[in-house]
């Protein structure tokens, strides 16, 4: 048995959600030695380049969430004039077609787009053929969440699920890992017509937030859904979204022929949020 294997079992012994919420508390603490230490291994470890972020004294920090979803300095991320941007700084897990209501995962592993949307055939219906981006955000890389183009907000749905890591070892290892992963599903009407912009909560993930409700996960453990439909909150191309406290992964849903990928972006390509991908 190789270590890739045993790494992903042991993910099925470990108690995923204790864990990730006894690394939330280290994570929002504001006890100086814990956070300072907390944050100096962290950064030194990934090699973050704080050169863009507006705040660059790891000491200033409140607490390692606030270093976690530092802001950057102004103009550190231009916004392509393309029809899709990426929302985030990562690289490509996957992206294509959804066929038959499926996302391909990773070596012969999918999952279904009905699941991912929290079981609803109706909200999931739009995009049974249609395209879909998974985006990773590694440990280094910026973690708030923008918007890939303008939209308003319909509905969003928290379900609730596994804490599965997202890195690629666990997406060549476990069935369905974005479907039964907790998650928070927000979806919109854009020019390109109905999106669904999921993000998935994942090992040592502490939460999640979107900028018109702060943190929204994690919560008590059933499916809630929250109505948006009178249309009152409206983002534009590149604006902020959401946050991951503690990295994880953003999945993008669009109907048949509403876009298409630039042939450069592949699976495993690096993006920066605001590049141009579609």
């Amino acid at each position: 048995m190789n270590k890739n294997t045993l790494f992903v079992l042991s993910q099925y012994l470990i108690p995923q959600h204790s864990l990730s919420r006894l690394v939330g508390w280290f994570a929002s603490t504001k006890i100086g030695f814990i956070k300072n230490t907390f944050i100096s291994k962290f950064a030194a470890k990934y090699d973050v380049n704080m050169d863009e972020a507006k705040i660059d004294d790891l000491e200033e920090f409140a607490c390692f969430n606030d270093f976690f979803t530092r802001e950057l300095k102004d103009g550190a991320r231009p916004i392509a004039d393309a029809k899709l941007v990426s929302p985030a700084d990562g690289a490509v897990s996957q992206l294509g077609k959804i066929e038959l209501g499926r996302c391909f995962q990773a070596k012969g592993r999918d999952f279904s787009v009905v699941e991912l949307l929290g079981g609803d055939k109706d909200r999931a219906q739009p995009f049974l053929n249609g395209e879909f981006a998974t985006i990773y955000l590694s440990p280094k890389d910026y973690h708030r969440v923008h918007m890939p183009c303008a939209g308003t907000l319909i509905e969003t749905v928290y379900v609730p699920g596994d804490l599965f890591s997202v890195n690629p070892t666990t997406a060549e290892g476990v069935d369905g890992l974005f479907a039964r992963n907790e998650r928070m599903v927000c979806m919109f009407e854009t020019e390109h017509g109905p999106m669904a912009m999921v993000l998935v909560g994942a090992m040592i993930v502490a939460g999640i937030e979107t900028v018109w409700s702060g943190q929204v996960c994690p919560l008590p453990k059933q499916a809630q859904a929250q109505d948006y439909s009178q249309g009152s909150i409206k983002l534009e191309k590149g604006e902020e979204m959401g946050r991951f406290k503690l990295g994880s992964t953003v999945i993008l849903c669009f109907p048949e022929d509403a876009l298409k990928f630039l042939e450069e972006v592949q699976a495993g390509s690096p993006l920066q949020m605001g590049q141009a991908i579609a």
